[in-house]
């Protein structure tokens, strides 16, 4: 293995005119004789499927289990075969609606196997599909179909009252709504009232065909329109052309054979990160490619490490909330099991760590505790998982460590926007020197760090930071009907993405801050935000927190939810009874907290300005019910300003007069 992973090809650049200076451009070591292009012959990601309809017809491509009162059966399979002609007649459907190619169709509803249905659909028809997302509410969803001009949408059965609540607004637009499953005759009749008609599936069905011609397709069409949620203002419409899906598809297609194992028709892939998200559509896409199979979840959290356990997935793309999950239940198994098992997988952990760390990869580091020790702990995930991936948010370090050393499996974190069409960096999955970091760019894109003044980040330093920027194959097209805000970002060719990179000696790319989320103290000192968030974050006894400060405030308060078992657990030690609400709102507790995560802010070089003086204790996580976090679980800082209002003015009151 290369010593580093990133080959410069052009040099960096002073400051000039007022525009900051930028670092030297890096491409990736797998892509250092020029980007990776898309051969010829593809046209659509509707290839993709086409050509592995025709190798793997009778191959189980989407699977799901079904629900009988209280029980849930195994997963039932649909072939590629039955998914294609299936494709075929519902875009056959769409033209006999008066749909015509570059028109924009929705689907609403979460992962299943109608959602991938209708996406390859409206693939099969050149039309562009706009996913209409399960977490933003009708507000939104009527915003989209009428910013996006959505004329027919695909929408599963609970999603149906929120889509016909919003009609009488939006039907200007949206004519045809067909339902995942069955629609009843009150639903008609309500969508009719509005001049909309509504199916059932089987219904569309009916309508379509599998002879017709299907209409040529190019590679600057768009393909789809996804809206990102943002954590202010309206949805922005992310332009995404063939060319720039096809790329990213077969630029970790192109990773993976060089570094690991690609995909085959054996490969088992486990959907449950929402498919209106860009990270998961391109990673079922890329199963697609290869002929695998795609088991989906139920849709209920408390059951998803169960679905897990009955599908045996090969490959996981998960999030770090997951992955936090599954480390807390493999630590308490093993506890539960008593002092002798505990030290054996200690040793045994220790000992995979240290191979880990000198070079070797995964399956050789210690193939003997692999078969005593770490056998039993990678059941967690089925027992057959050999591909981990995680993005959306940074992976902790302690999380990452373990989860190599446990599940038997390579891990890669990955780093990417909806913009940069999913992974613009990803780690080498069986790279252990790529721990903590989202690794290199991927073989279609080129980055280069800008530096940003104000917030103290040189990009032509030594320890080159500053703002990640991007330019290649797997960039958007732009913001749908809003150049102002693609003017806003794409600069020269350039995408900047508003986060903080800093270059690792072996070339490899950690994400240390966030540019937006930076405000002033009463004082004057700078608070970047989001990077005392993720010091905080590293104390054990806490499981989110949303930092708050202004400028007329001279310092920190913040909101905890506090980690349940640890906060019960110094109940105990202090002989207190209180259930877990109670406990966050005593105030011996919150003072445990307090002192705790500042101790935890001292240890990680956090300055004085920088420590909180009062927290708010939170029994209920964040969630995008009450719309203070994003699907990928990013705070929304304005929405919990909101929220919590009353609570932070009382947390200033409380801390100004402790002060006192």
């Amino acid at each position: 293995m290369p010593e580093v992973y990133s080959v410069k090809v052009e040099e960096g650049k002073p400051a000039t005119d007022g525009n900051p200076s930028v670092g030297p451009v890096y491409r990736s070591i797998y892509a250092k004789d020029g980007l990776l292009e898309v051969p010829s012959h593809f046209e659509s990601p509707w290839d993709f499927f086409r050509d592995s309809a025709k190798r793997n017809p009778n191959n189980p491509m989407l699977g799901r289990r079904q629900k009988t009162d209280s029980k849930v059966s195994p997963y039932a399979w649909l072939t590629y075969q039955e998914v294609y002609d299936t494709a075929m007649k519902m875009g056959s459907a769409m033209k006999s609606r008066g749909v015509n190619p570059g028109d924009r169709c929705g689907i609403y509803g979460s992962n299943c196997p109608e959602w991938i249905i209708a996406m390859e659909a409206c693939n099969s028809y050149a039309v562009t599909y706009v996913p209409l997302y399960d977490t933003l509410g009708p507000n939104a969803v009527e915003f989209i179909i009428n910013h996006a001009e959505v004329s027919i949408a695909f929408v599963q059965e609970k999603k149906i009252p929120s889509i016909l609540s919003c009609l009488d607004r939006c039907s200007s637009n949206l004519k045809t709504i067909v339902n995942f499953g069955n629609v009843s005759t009150s639903q008609k009749k309500e969508a009719e009232e509005h001049g909309t008609s509504c199916f059932s599936w089987e219904e569309f069905l009916q309508l379509g065909c599998l002879d017709w011609d299907l209409p040529p397709k190019k590679k600057t069409d768009i393909c789809t329109i996804m809206y990102t949620s943002g954590t202010t203002g309206d949805p922005k419409g992310v332009i995404v052309n063939n060319e720039t899906f096809m790329a990213e598809v077969l630029s970790i297609d192109h990773i993976i054979m060089l570094t690991d194992r690609v995909a085959t028709e054996d490969d088992v892939y486990f959907s449950f990160l929402p498919l209106a998200h860009v990270y998961d559509q391109v990673m079922e896409t890329y199963c697609i490619s290869k002929g695998s199979s795609i088991g989906f979840w139920q849709g209920d959290v408390r059951f998803l490490l169960e679905d897990v356990q009955e599908l045996k997935p090969t490959i996981f793309c998960g999030v770090p909330r997951v992955f936090d999950r599954i480390c807390a239940g493999i630590k308490s198994k093993v506890s539960s099991g008593g002092a002798l098992k505990s030290t054996l997988f200690q040793i045994a952990y220790n000992y995979k760590l240290k191979y880990l760390e000198k070079g070797l990869p995964q399956d050789k580091a210690a193939p003997l505790f692999d078969r005593l020790v770490f056998d039993k702990t990678k059941q967690a995930l089925g027992g057959r998982v050999r591909i981990l991936l995680s993005g959306a948010a940074p992976l902790p370090r302690h999380v990452e460590e373990f989860m190599r050393v446990t599940s038997g499996s390579t891990l890669s974190q990955g780093y990417g926007l909806t913009e940069s069409c999913a992974g613009c960096f990803t780690a080498i999955g069986d790279v252990y020197s790529m721990i903590g970091t989202v690794g290199v760019p991927m073989t279609t894109i080129e980055a280069r760090l800008e530096s940003v003044p104000e917030m103290g980040y040189d990009a032509l330093s030594n320890v080159a930071r500053g703002e990640i920027c991007l330019r290649g194959k797997t960039l958007f097209s732009g913001y749908h009907k809003r150049e102002d805000l693609t003017k806003e970002v794409m600069v020269d060719g350039w995408f900047h993405t508003g986060d903080i990179g800093e270059w690792q000696p072996n070339g490899t790319m950690k994400i240390i801050d966030r540019k937006k989320n930076i405000f002033k103290l009463s004082q004057g000192e700078y608070i970047a935000v989001e990077n005392i968030e993720n010091k905080y974050l590293r104390c054990p006894l806490i499981t989110s927190i949303w930092v708050y400060g202004n400028s007329f405030e001279s310092f920190l308060v913040a909101v905890v939810v506090p980690d349940r078992k640890s906060i019960e657990d110094w109940a105990l030690e202090h002989n207190l009874t209180d259930d877990f609400k109670s406990l966050c709102d005593n105030i011996k507790a919150r003072k445990y907290i307090l002192d705790e995560l500042n101790n935890s802010g001292l240890q990680h070089q956090l300055r004085g300005f920088e420590l909180l003086k009062a927290v708010h204790l939170e029994p209920i996580p964040f969630d995008i019910e009450r719309d203070l976090i994003t699907p990928t679980f990013k705070l929304k800082r304005p929405q919990l300003l909101k929220y919590y209002k009353d609570h932070i003015d009382q947390l200033y009151k409380e801390a100004k007069g402790a002060v006192v």
